[in-house]
């Protein structure tokens, strides 16, 4: 199916309604805004995977907000809701936009979405910590999906290929070896037993290692790779489900990560307008040189804390508490966890049961693991557009409006 929409002024920073605002904190920033300006994604075609998703849908929002207008997105995922094609269809104007529902494993699927287009944006990927797909299945679409798509970007001559990694790629590992203010030089024992770690590994190791691939009109593809920090913001499923918890215990969020875990999540805003910022560089030879064949941390001005306290800090103004402490020491946390998953593996020739915690989720909690955006900032002039206020405040709104119906579906859930 095909939709021709015109990109408009982005709405007021929550999307609703208005002009939006310039917040003065921004105006510190200019040096670098008009730098950005420079670069153009004017009249390229670009294929975002994943669109449907909680980043996918808001990096094609941006890509529409363009003010030079590309020639065409396609935008491609297993499905589409009919909330997020409604959110596309709120935007008219020059660029070309392509629904393609389909199969990332898909080889023929896959060769007609990449013909004519000369930028892939993937963030398509099955993302699970707790264990609940199937490892074949886990590896066919993050894995082999990946090397698919690459592929036919070499026989389609895409030339640029943006890869939405994770933070697991690097750990923390099993021991929980902790990392304050990494970057991209930091040496560190990635040792991890997560399929899903595993999998966003592999297919981060592929897309580097396919960089500088000749393509068959003489071309070059050059990849890169963004390992984004946990992603908050409106539509966010885990908080959502973390909100389900609380909603049950009496407003009160459940303490599963110490206080002093702390990380340093990442506004999806933020890491949308990374995923923009690199394209627009990669358009540039000199900056594309820098950047072809490396990986970057992407982070913002968040505050570092634990992913528990991030529930709260989102939610406190509504009336939300959490508990003090862990609901038992965090080295018996860690073998209660042991003993579900020796549970499970005994259980397995009978039923299939999915413990709700693991030893990697206890780990990955409980680790103090934060990075710094530095890199990206000085090879591709990445600054986050949104400020911590600003992503608290548009999360908080989405939050108190999704409350009243996640009381109803969990009542008549209950009944």
């Amino acid at each position: 199916m095909l939709e021709r929409w015109k990109p408009r002024t982005e709405t007021d920073i929550c999307g609703a309604g208005g002009e939006r605002a310039i917040p003065s904190a921004r105006e510190s920033q200019f040096a670098t805004e008009e730098q950005s300006r420079a670069m153009s994604l004017a009249g390229v075609s670009c294929l975002v995977t994943g669109a449907g998703g909680f980043l996918g849908q808001r990096i094609v929002r941006l890509l529409l907000e363009e003010e030079e207008a590309l020639a065409e997105i396609r935008l491609l995922d297993k499905a589409f809701s009919n909330e997020a094609l409604r959110s596309f269809g709120k935007f008219q104007g020059k660029t070309e936009v392509k629904i393609l529902e389909g199969d990332i494993r898909d080889v023929t699927f896959l060769y007609s979405a990449c013909q004519g287009v000369s930028l892939v944006i993937h963030t398509a990927s099955i993302i699970d910590t707790l264990g609940l797909i199937e490892k074949q299945l886990l590896w066919e679409v993050n894995v082999i999906g990946t090397q698919l798509l690459l592929e036919a970007c070499t026989r389609c001559n895409i030339q640029h290929f943006i890869y939405t990694s994770t933070i697991e790629v690097t750990g923390p590992n099993c021991r929980g070896d902790p990392i304050f203010n990494g970057d991209e030089d930091t040496v560190y024992e990635s040792i991890s037993k997560s399929p899903y770690a595993q999998s966003k590994r592999l297919a981060e190791d592929s897309v580097l290692k396919a960089n500088g691939q000749l393509l068959k009109d003489g071309g070059m593809l050059l990849t890169c790779a963004l390992r984004s920090m946990y992603i908050f913001g409106e539509g966010c499923p885990f908080l959502q489900g973390h909100l389900d918890k609380s909603l049950l215990n009496k407003n009160v969020y459940l303490r599963f990560s110490r206080k002093e875990a702390l990380v340093n999540p990442v506004y999806v805003g933020n890491i949308a307008w990374a995923h923009v910022q690199i394209a627009k560089a990669l358009q540039v030879p000199q900056k594309a040189k820098r950047i072809r064949g490396q990986f970057y941390y992407i982070s913002d001005d968040t505050p570092h804390m634990s992913y528990a306290d991030l529930n709260y800090e989102l939610t406190k103004d509504l009336g939300f508490g959490i508990e003090p402490r862990l609901p038992m020491p965090l080295t018996m946390l860690y073998y209660f966890s042991l003993l579900l998953e020796i549970l499970s593996f005994l259980l397995r020739p009978f039923v299939r049961y999915i413990p709700s915690t693991n030893r990697h989720l206890v780990t990955l909690l409980n680790t103090p693991f934060t990075f710094s955006y530095s890199k990206a900032q000085k090879d591709f002039g990445y600054t986050p557009r949104y400020t911590w206020e600003e992503a608290k405040q548009c999360t908080s709104q989405w939050i108190a409006s999704i409350v009243p119906q996640r009381r109803e579906y969990l009542k008549n859930k209950a009944a």
